[in-house]
């Protein structure tokens, strides 16, 4: 009795790392279900680049910056689907259909899954809401949404800035002038490791004043700063 053959998709996955040895293995199990998985890796102080380079997956490295990490990635794609991917974000099962289905549409630029964090805490759970309820109502879902986007599209609108912080916030409303954001109704499961190291209502506070200080013309530079201060 002969298998059946794993059905492949053609998706590219794009994951920019900074120490997330620890995160490979789930990686590598997801490099199984689509085209490629492109691990970028901004110098790494650990065995990140050597557990990647050791499971399979193509291994490209570059200074430090997630905007200049994820579009080399997008660079080094074979395929017209880029799924930008952060290591610590699980996708939902059959996401490779639902990804395909929605970049159908011509009025959809790109898309975004939505967000659930990986903790039952009444208040992770009320962030996560308002994730959901701001990417929905304003289309502006973040990078740990998992992002994704056709190659030709993603380069027509320049990429992601090159910058370390905002470059997620400041990609997706420059698509929102050209095309539909689109929200889908299944669900990543995000770490919770950021918001427990800082503490929730201080990592919330710190993304919203990121954010009035990108409407106000901060210099990335100095939301980077500021934002490395305060973690």
């Amino acid at each position: 009795m002969t298998s059946t053959p794993r059905m492949i998709s053609d998706i590219s996955v794009i994951t920019p790392t900074f120490n997330e040895e620890k995160q490979i293995p789930a990686l590598a199990g997801l490099a199984e279900h689509v085209r490629e998985l492109i691990i970028v890796d901004g110098g790494s102080q650990d065995k990140t680049a050597e557990e990647a380079r050791n499971a399979g997956l193509m291994v490209v490295s570059c200074s430090p910056g997630r905007g200049g990490q994820l579009n080399l990635g997008a660079q080094r794609a074979s395929t017209n689907i880029l799924l930008f991917l952060h290591a610590d974000t699980r996708l939902p099962d059959n996401f490779q259909s639902m990804i395909t289905d929605c970049l159908c549409d011509p009025e959809v630029i790109c898309g975004a899954f939505s967000l659930k964090i990986a903790d039952s805490t009444p208040l992770l759970k009320l962030i996560a809401g308002g994730a959901n309820l701001r990417s929905r109502l304003l289309s502006l879902p973040y990078g740990d949404q998992a992002l994704f986007i056709r190659k030709d599209r993603f380069f027509d609108l320049g990429g992601f800035p090159d910058i370390s912080v905002m470059e997620d916030f400041a990609f997706i409303r420059r698509a929102g002038k050209k095309g539909r954001v689109e929200i889908l109704d299944a669900y990543v499961t995000t770490s919770a490791r950021r918001w427990q190291k800082m503490g929730a209502l201080r990592t919330t506070l710190i993304n919203q004043l990121m954010i009035i200080g990108y409407f106000l013309g901060i210099s990335p530079e100095k939301l980077e700063r500021f934002y490395r201060q305060k973690r």
